[in-house]
């Protein structure tokens, strides 16, 4: 990383064929003032791409600087299922060409980025966590990959995850457990936690997740990082496992979304995987609107960071307490307290039920009998109930589901945004010995508490379908990261965005875990 720039552009002039005597300089536009500052370690992935085309570095050297980290790093945080350091090279030696030869297109050509182990990507193991499709090479790429790789990224690897996506905490059979960069002793969350902590460790610069139960919030919220939970639909899931390989089904819940270490960089992944699935861009388009506001204090945005709906571990607390004060303090107007008819314990059960019906759906019957007798014995449980549903209170329950949206859109008729809490504990140590997952407790500050518990302040975006990004605002006195959750009117993606990038500002945005610099 210390070569010089004169030998980087002998290096692309070498691997393009260009002769000694062509003024290089020409062939590549000039970096701006920040680009030439970049830090290939922890830099944005909107920097690296400024730095990429302005010849300040090479996708090789870029490159091989992410898998020299990984190598030096990754075996005590374990972030990935596999590694694709030949493949990712040799993609990495054709971008330097093109890009020489003024032939290189696409918003991310010659980046680095990682990609969660549960979007199909062809010729390439994708497992989704699970013994079961521990060989599995798809013939075709996951939408969203398809598209990355249209764009010009480079996967370096497929990150891990908790089997089948279905856990706050990454660790399979395969792969083994992920250990958060800021605590080792940690979980980076789940289900997008290989990714989290691979971006939190400077493994590469952007990761595609989803999310249907906090997926890309809370391991954002767990390491430190910017997520994006996008609108319902806007990003196509189709190549997504679950559901099995091949099956296409409507979203009801679950999106696809960007992780990244800035702000800026949520939008410049969301404008490359975002828009109509391929069977319906025939008829459909899609443009995102823009913020609604252009300056920090314009914004009118309500709040709730601590509700007994969901009591915040008390150290968490005190960093969305200054989150709120800075805010008020640059002019923003906030207004405490929940949405007119907004009922949070009603809104969570109508989630919990759904979500339940969608996980349980493909069951098997013997396995739903435990869940009946629980049911005739009396116990009174949303996730009982949305397992065992019929279609006539599924459909009740989505009637209810589009009500919220109702609900939540009339209170954003009048406010930009919500703030929230992502969850109600920072990263927790370690808790995947009882296979059991909704029997498991966490340790707080405070006390034990539901391990389930941790659906509650994510599930208002999920169910109404509403937009939601987590920004970074600080640290526990533990030194563990927080972040808060922005919901944002649905289909207005950018406006939560915005937030978040103006908020970074404040807050300082995304801060390198200690132990992991060159």
């Amino acid at each position: 990383m210390k070569r010089s720039l004169k030998s980087r552009r002998a290096f692309l002039k070498t691997a393009s064929g260009i002769t000694a005597s062509a003024p290089f300089i020409s062939l590549i536009p000039q970096a701006d003032a920040q680009a030439k500052k970049f830090d290939p370690n922890f830099g944005s992935a909107t920097q690296a791409v400024k730095a990429l085309r302005g010849g300040v570095i090479s996708s090789r050297e870029l490159t091989e600087s992410v898998f020299n980290r990984i190598k030096k790093y990754n075996p005590k945080i374990n972030a990935f299922v596999t590694l694709l350091e030949e493949q990712a090279m040799e993609q990495a030696r054709k971008a330097d060409e093109l890009t020489a030869r003024k032939k290189a297109a696409g918003a991310l050509y010659g980046l680095p980025v990682v990609v969660k182990d549960t979007f199909a990507t062809a010729g390439v193991r994708t497992t989704a966590g699970s013994k079961q499709f521990e060989k599995y090479i798809p013939k075709e790429d996951a939408v969203v990959v398809a598209r990355l790789k249209q764009a010009g990224a480079i996967i370096v690897g497929k990150t891990n995850l908790p089997e089948f996506a279905g856990d706050w905490q990454s660790y399979n059979q395969i792969a083994g457990v992920t250990n958060n960069p800021w605590d080792l002793s940690r979980t980076p969350g789940g289900s997008t936690g290989g990714g989290a902590a691979a971006l939190a460790a400077g493994f590469g610069f952007l990761e595609i997740g989803s999310d249907i139960g906090g997926s890309i919030r809370i391991p954002s919220h767990f390491c430190g990082l910017y997520g994006h939970k996008p609108t319902l639909d806007v990003v196509p899931l189709a190549g997504h496992i679950p559901p099995p390989p091949g099956v296409i089904a409507p979203s009801e819940l679950p999106v696809a979304g960007p992780l990244a270490r800035s702000a800026e960089d949520l939008l410049l992944e969301l404008d490359v995987i975002a828009g109509a699935a391929p069977g319906e861009a025939v008829a459909y388009r899609w443009s995102l609107p823009k913020p609604r506001k252009a300056k920090l204090s314009d914004y009118k945005i309500g709040f709730v960071i601590d509700d007994p709906y969901c009591p915040v571990d008390s150290q968490m607390k005190e960093v969305l307490v200054r989150a709120i004060d800075a805010l008020r303090k640059k002019g923003v107007t906030l207004v405490e307290g929940w949405p007119k008819d907004v009922n949070p314990n009603a809104m969570h059960d109508n989630y919990f039920f759904l979500l339940s019906a969608i996980i349980n759906g493909e069951m098997p019957e013997a396995a739903l009998t435990p869940l009946q007798e629980a049911v005739k014995s009396g116990v009174k449980d949303p996730w009982l109930f949305g397992a065992l549903a019929s279609h006539r209170e599924w459909a009740r329950q989505t009637e209810a589901r589009f009500r919220a949206r109702a609900i939540w859109q009339a209170f954003f008729k009048d406010y930009d945004a919500f703030l929230l809490p992502v969850d109600f504990t920072p990263a927790f140590t370690h808790n995947n010995a009882n296979p059991d997952i909704l029997a498991r407790k966490i340790r707080t500050t405070d006390g034990e508490r539901e391990y389930r518990d941790q659906t509650r302040w994510i599930c208002f975006a999920t169910l109404t379908g509403c937009p939601a990004t987590v920004a970074p605002v600080g640290r526990t006195k533990a030194g563990l990261p927080v972040g808060i959750q922005i919901m944002g009117p649905y289909l207005e993606d950018a406006t939560p965005i915005d937030i978040a990038w103006k908020l970074s500002e404040i807050t300082g945005g995304f801060t390198p875990p200690p132990g992991y610099g060159d």
